[in-house]
């Protein structure tokens, strides 16, 4: 199939296009948000490629995966007046759990009898209003990094984009206590500055946005993975993290519950537990090995690349047919 869709998570599509389609992702001069183009740090394969608007409209397109609301207006002018849904087959993919009146919040696209609404995560549907769109859930798939946990360094990885502007939301008020269990390693984008604004030495906390390649290697290296999320759809870091071999310490909020099962690290709505389990991984090594290899065991049964690719291709099957 020739699939359509945009650039808006490098994590998600990265596994997406392990697939056996042409993909097709949109380019623009300035390379903005709606025309980012093929990633510079993720490894994607021939397969996708950079289409301009003027192309999209004389190519054929089997398939269109919208990921933003506005995405379907800019897909029927780029091909020509095709309307997604209607006279080309499409899903939209809802990457993120709801904002605003949770759980009241009705997604963009409820009672649409033209596509299918897909969730990444099952807490995702229950708490988005769907109305009558037909919706179902293909839960996040991971290309397996390999075992890389070596725990050599007794710090906490966190990995998080813009923690100074996403605060609540992404536990940001949290890591100055936590950091009195175990110093802090925190990995994303717009982290710059963290420290200062949390007011916490580098020896308590250091912040630095690193590429992919490098990031999983960095994370392996320290003790175990915290995730300290209040309200986010589940984090592709998280399982990247449980691929690697790290034992995890997360609140106990939202998909975490789902995804981090027993014997794999700790979950709790109390910060104060997770500091004391935090205190316990830097204390006992070998447990935190142990929690690790469970903790690979069910990341690779659960969010494996296989199944996420063989779930995707039934529903290609199905809105195709």
């Amino acid at each position: 199939m020739r699939i359509l869709l945009w650039h808006v998570h490098g994590s998600w599509t990265t596994a997406f296009v392990q697939g056996p389609h042409t993909y097709l992702v949109p380019v623009l001069p300035d390379r903005g948000p709606d025309g980012l183009g093929r990633a510079e740090t993720f490894a994607w394969p021939e397969s996708v490629r950079e289409v301009g608007p003027q192309e999209l409209a004389e190519l054929d397109v089997d398939v269109v995966v919208l990921q933003r609301p506005h995405e379907e207006q800019l897909a029927e002018r780029w091909l020509g007046g095709r309307r997604p849904g209607r006279d080309i087959p499409a899903v939209y993919l809802e990457h993120n759990a709801p904002d605003g009146a949770v759980p009241d919040t009705r997604h963009p696209y409820a009672d649409r009898d033209d596509l299918t609404l897909v969730h990444v995560t099952h807490f995702n549907r229950l708490f988005w209003d769907n109305g009558t769109t037909r919706t179902t859930v293909i839960e996040h798939g991971i290309v397996d990094p390999g075992h890389r946990w070596t725990g050599e360094l007794g710090r906490a990885a966190v990995v998080v984009n813009d923690p100074v502007r996403r605060g609540r939301y992404v536990g940001t008020d949290l890591l100055p206590a936590l950091s009195e269990a175990a110093p802090l390693d925190v990995f994303g984008m717009r982290t710059a500055g963290l420290d200062a604004h949390l007011g916490l030495p580098p020896e308590r906390c250091r912040a630095q946005d690193l590429p992919q390649e490098q990031l999983h290697s960095a994370m392996a290296r320290r003790r175990f993975y915290l995730h300290p999320v209040r309200w986010t759809s589940l984090g592709l870091s998280l399982l990247e993290a449980m691929h690697l071999g790290m034992p995890v310490v997360a609140l106990a909020t939202t998909e975490a519950v789902e995804a981090v099962p027993e014997g794999t690290g700790t979950l709790s709505t109390r910060p104060e537990v997770l500091a004391e389990a935090a205190r316990r991984y830097l204390d006992e090594p070998q447990a935190a090995a142990e929690d690790g290899e469970r903790a690979r065991r069910a990341a690779l049964n659960r969010y494996g690349l296989k199944q996420f690719l063989h779930r995707w291709e039934q529903l290609l099957e199905e809105v195709t047919r």
